[in-house]
């Protein structure tokens, strides 16, 4: 019997809160704030535009096919195939990383292994590499961010799976089990679990002036004036988010 660990979920009120906030405003933070120059999972683009997720990370890495090693059978000893244990953990509101190499040949899940895991509340996918079934699979409501699709199936050409929720380099970024993904339109973005908490505080007040400088440069405001918020402009910044804490309360 094959087992496998399973990772530990951050608070949900983190994630939702940075969900919120998008990859672009938390990759930006983490390279002023934290010093980590890119956290972006470079490779998989978004298929499934409009999409914003975040999530803890269930990961997945791929090795070269050695063919004494990993049977070619899609269906030969399915329970030895630990593309299918990954997806064993699912839990509502997870996200699935596979480092696949940047392979773009294999396929590594299908309709059938996707329905399973947006059965189980699955959020989204990242792979550094392929899905095949992709018409279908686009129609489950999952995020997917992906190098492309193939109808190959996962082990038909030259990567195998061979660890689950373990560290991987997906499209040349770590990525801990655990991590928590933001992931949208702009791309995927890892953040370390250990940073969550602070990111969510620093790049929360970096979302909000941005909505009020958005508001401002809508209406004509001076793109010096507004754009990074200037301290010229932040008496109008405090009163405007005074004005919006009195209507919420």
């Amino acid at each position: 019997m094959v087992e496998t660990p399973d990772i530990v979920r951050p608070d949900p009120e983190i994630v939702a809160g940075l969900e919120r906030i998008g990859s672009a405003t938390a990759s930006s933070e983490l390279a002023k704030t934290f010093g980590i120059r890119s956290a972006h999972i470079a490779g998989p683009v978004c298929r499934t535009p409009g999409k914003r997720i975040a999530g803890p990370a269930l990961t997945l890495q791929c090795l070269p096919k050695r063919e004494d090693l990993y049977p070619v059978d899609e269906y030969s000893e399915p329970e030895k195939q630990l593309h299918r244990h990954v997806l064993y953990h699912t839990q509502p509101g997870d996200v699935v990383v596979v480092d696949a190499r940047g392979d773009m040949t294999s396929g590594i899940f299908g309709e059938m292994m996707l329905t399973y895991f947006a059965g189980r509340g699955g959020k989204g996918i990242v792979v550094d590499g392929c899905i095949r079934d992709f018409g279908a699979a686009s129609q489950l409501g999952i995020g997917m961010w992906l190098r492309g699709t193939t109808p190959n199936f996962h082990t038909q050409t030259n990567i195998v799976p061979t660890a689950v929720n373990v560290p991987v380099a997906c499209g040349g970024t770590v990525v801990v089990p655990g991590d928590i993904i933001i992931a949208d339109d702009d791309g995927a973005v890892v953040v370390p679990i250990a940073l969550a908490e602070k990111l969510l505080e620093v790049a929360g007040e970096h979302a909000e002036w941005e909505e009020f400088s958005r508001m401002k440069l809508a209406e004509g405001g001076d793109l010096r004036r507004y754009y990074p918020l200037s301290e010229e402009a932040r008496p109008e910044y405090e009163e405007w988010r005074r004005a919006q804490a009195q209507r919420q309360s």
